[in-house]
């Protein structure tokens, strides 16, 4: 989740990642805390589902063309121990269930915004990405290393509507519990437009290279409606439709921000 300076903001959850829409007033300072809830349920080609629930807690600085956002999120994962959040599926087949809950990975975001060279000319981020292995990966809540990120996101106003998209290249290192995981390349696309003055509406198509040897790529579809209270409050709700084994059935989430 990031604040976008052209009055619209995309924050895109891919294969456990989430995603917001805001609107935001230059200013020398901005602070921006969120708190988010996630849902998730899918066999990933198991006899048995996994079910997610993960709750993020944020909180941004921005000044100037910079951004500073630290998350950390409290975990709940219910299945054969084969799924990871912000990873996904890791493939291979599991007997066992497990049921656990604690605190996940710690993300740390700086993001760069570059100036915009004309007024019609598109706004770009440049994010880097850092995973702190605060998650315990022996009950199947992390990887337990530390992993990292780059990713570039691009905004286009098209009349009324905005359309953006995303390239994002993760680095995973393998570890004693998780050694198929693989860097992988994820890209997004998506098309919002305004309801009314406080309401917005969009969808988001996001595809993910395999994370693994032994799994797939990822094709998901998420709508999603944003609507700014006022000034300060906003809400953002969203549904994930997946079309591949290695992809959740299906995935909801919702998150409230306050900005000061």
């Amino acid at each position: 989740m990031h604040w976008c300076r052209n009055s619209l903001f995309v924050c895109c959850w891919m294969t456990g990642s989430l995603v917001s829409v805001q609107v935001n007033a230059e200013s020398a300072l901005k602070q921006t805390s969120a708190l988010a809830v996630y849902y998730s349920q899918g066999e990933y080609g198991q006899d048995q589902d996994t079910r997610i629930r993960y709750m993020p807690i944020s909180h941004e600085i921005a000044a100037n063309n910079w951004r500073f956002k630290v998350s950390a999120p409290l975990l709940e994962v219910s299945g054969p121990g084969n799924v990871l959040v912000n990873v996904g599926s890791v493939g291979g087949i599991s007997d066992t269930k497990v049921s656990e809950r604690g605190a996940g990975d710690t993300i740390l975001t700086l993001t760069y915004e570059l100036p915009a060279w004309s007024a019609n000319s598109p706004f770009i981020d440049i994010s880097a990405e850092l995973k702190l292995p605060t998650a315990d990966e022996t009950r199947g809540l992390g990887t337990g290393k530390v992993d990292g990120g780059i990713q570039v996101d691009l905004y286009q106003q098209i009349g009324g509507a905005t359309a953006f998209g995303t390239v994002a290249w993760k680095y995973r290192q393998s570890s004693d519990l998780f050694r198929q995981l693989k860097n992988s390349l994820a890209v997004s696309l998506g098309l919002s437009g305004q309801l009314n003055d406080s309401v917005q509406l969009g969808v988001i198509y996001d595809y993910r290279q395999p994370v693994s040897q032994f799994t797939g790529e990822t094709h998901e579809v998420l709508p999603y409606v944003s609507w700014s209270v006022d000034a300060r409050w906003s809400l953002m709700f969203y549904a994930v439709k997946g079309f591949t084994e290695d992809s959740a059935d299906m995935a909801l989430g919702s998150q409230v921000s306050l900005r000061w």
